[in-house]
């Protein structure tokens, strides 16, 4: 199966979820990743139980603070 990752195509041997994604990419920092599939913000609670499917546009976006003092 092909998806899409942050504008990169990637393909599966099998459906993986997304917890795997995640490490299958080596992302750092996993814990402060926010995973958007098809333009639909996926819950962390859900990670585990949300399946990529064929066809999957998956963006992975980093929130990081800043600014001034």
């Amino acid at each position: 199966m092909k998806i899409i990752v942050n504008g990169d195509e990637l393909v599966l041997a099998e459906a993986i979820n997304v917890d795997q994604l995640l490490a299958s990419q080596q992302v750092e920092m996993a814990n402060y990743v926010t995973v958007q599939i098809n333009d639909e913000w996926i819950d962390r609670e859900n990670f585990a139980a949300t399946l990529l499917k064929d066809g999957d546009q998956v963006e992975f976006l980093y929130f990081m603070g800043g600014g001034r003092a």
